[in-house]
């Protein structure tokens, strides 16, 4: 999968996603991230990329051109497939796994990070497909969260992570909250590891880790707990057949 991003602080994903999982699945070619700074492309002699809007107010806008300038070589540059253009806007869908999950379907993402009070409209209508956010608060840019859908979609692609329970049965992918863990050592400050999980016994443990998933997604999430319970309604327990009692 290939994500291309526009920004005017390139550096600051590079270093973010060069680094760790992410990192690795580049270096491995199992996926493929560029950045692309919009300053770049700009034909103003002073380099700008932004001005004031118009009907007045406050801070400068980012421009159409730089930015549709930028689009249009970076649209040069991807190969066929699916593609989607996102701008990370706290106008958009709340970003969620089940939107991360949409996204890792496209061959090519491409994502715009704004800046200053945002970008000229006619940016987001001529080439944006859907406005993201992730979450009820502001940010000085687009770039924490551009990093953060690519993250969350990347862990999808196949290869990315090792395994593949690794991200079915963690928190949120699963419908619960994750049940709490432990390592070594057993005992650490007179507190020890729940007897379930040294036992060995598989069954009993899986069964232990869904019921604290369950209180934990009850207490602190009843949405999601709602939702799983809806999806997964508890079987109905098999009525014991009575036993026939014969006279001899």
């Amino acid at each position: 999968m290939r994500f291309d991003i526009l920004t005017l602080f390139p550096e600051l994903i590079d270093n973010v996603l060069g680094e760790s999982i992410i990192g690795r699945a580049q270096r491995a070619q199992i996926i493929s991230v560029f950045t692309h700074n919009i300053r770049d492309y700009t034909t103003n002699k002073h380099k700008k990329v932004d001005d004031a809007p118009y009907g007045g107010g406050k801070g400068m806008l980012m421009a159409t051109q730089p930015i549709c300038d930028c689009f249009d070589a970076v649209k040069a540059m991807q190969g066929e497939g699916k593609t989607r253009v996102i701008y990370m806007s706290p106008r958009g869908r709340i970003f969620n796994h089940s939107i991360a999950k949409e996204l890792s379907e496209y061959d090519n993402l491409t994502i715009l990070c704004g800046h200053y009070e945002g970008i000229d409209q006619r940016v987001i209508d001529e080439i944006v497909d859907e406005e993201i956010s992730i979450g009820d608060y502001v940010l000085t840019g687009g770039e924490l969260p551009a990093c953060i859908v690519v993250d969350a979609v990347s862990r999808l692609i196949d290869g990315v992570l090792s395994d593949e329970a690794c991200h079915e049965d963690e928190s949120i992918a699963s419908g619960l909250l994750e049940y709490p863990q432990y390592t070594r050592p057993p005992v650490f400050r007179g507190k020890g590891v729940p007897e379930v999980l040294l036992s060995g016994h598989h069954q009993n443990i899986d069964e232990w880790r869904l019921e604290r998933s369950l209180e934990l997604t009850k207490e602190r999430r009843p949405d999601l707990y709602d939702a799983y319970i809806e999806a997964h309604p508890p079987k109905p327990e098999k009525k014991k057949r009575a036993k026939r009692i014969t006279n001899d």
